[in-house]
């Protein structure tokens, strides 16, 4: 089992930064791909972005050259940096591991998930 803990959310005006991140302890961090996943009211789950064990990263259209995802294995964390931000990425964000080394962009190819963090941006 891997236990996730999103930190880093609140509230931002439109244009600004945040940094998500999120720690994992339990069964081993090693090998296993993580992914960064929001849902607004109303909407399904979608997908942010994805980092494999090895370090390729993959974005949504709707995030790419804005949000950056990294990892520090050392630390069993993942992050997620957010630059010019806009209401529409107003959202819970969570953090999600799955078994694999390679990432993925569907929800249910992820095992395990932290409980969420909010995100409020604000026009």
């Amino acid at each position: 089992q891997v236990q996730l803990v999103e930190s880093g959310g609140g509230l931002v005006q439109a244009g600004g930064s945040l940094r998500l991140s999120c720690a994992a302890s339990g069964r081993t961090f090693g090998n296993k791909a993580m992914g960064w996943f929001r849902q607004a009211p109303g909407k399904e789950r979608e997908f942010v972005a994805y980092i494999s064990w090895t370090g390729t990263t993959y974005y949504a259209d709707s995030v790419k050259g804005r949000f950056t995802i990294s990892r520090d294995n050392a630390k069993n964390t993942v992050s997620l940096q957010m630059n010019s931000l806009k209401p529409e990425d107003t959202a819970v964000y969570y953090c999600a591991a799955r078994r694999y080394s390679s990432g993925s962009y569907y929800p249910y190819d992820y095992d395990y998930w932290g409980q969420g963090t909010q995100v409020t941006v604000s026009s």
